[in-house]
């Protein structure tokens, strides 16, 4: 069987606002010309005309490692003496 390609495929999933109104509404995944990506949609509402749409945010996707090096505290460097 051959292996899905999911390149320029992406999903979004509902995501639960309790306590913070500017969490995203839905958040996912996408992967662009093989590059992944984190998707975050918040539903809004045109000031023109009242219809509603979708704003997007993608931001390149970290890996683990790459998150627990971030939630770090930074490492200080001895003073060259």
């Amino acid at each position: 069987m051959a292996d899905y390609d999911n390149t320029n495929t992406g999903v979004l999933f509902k995501n639960n606002q309790e306590g913070n109104p500017s969490r995203p509404w839905y958040k996912g995944k996408i992967n662009i010309e093989g590059q992944e990506y984190e998707l975050a949609a918040w539903v809004r509402e045109s000031k023109k005309d009242g219809s509603k749409f979708l704003s997007l945010k993608a931001t390149p996707a970290q890996t683990k490692g790459e998150m627990r090096d971030r939630d770090q505290p930074p490492v200080e460097e001895e003073p060259p003496y």
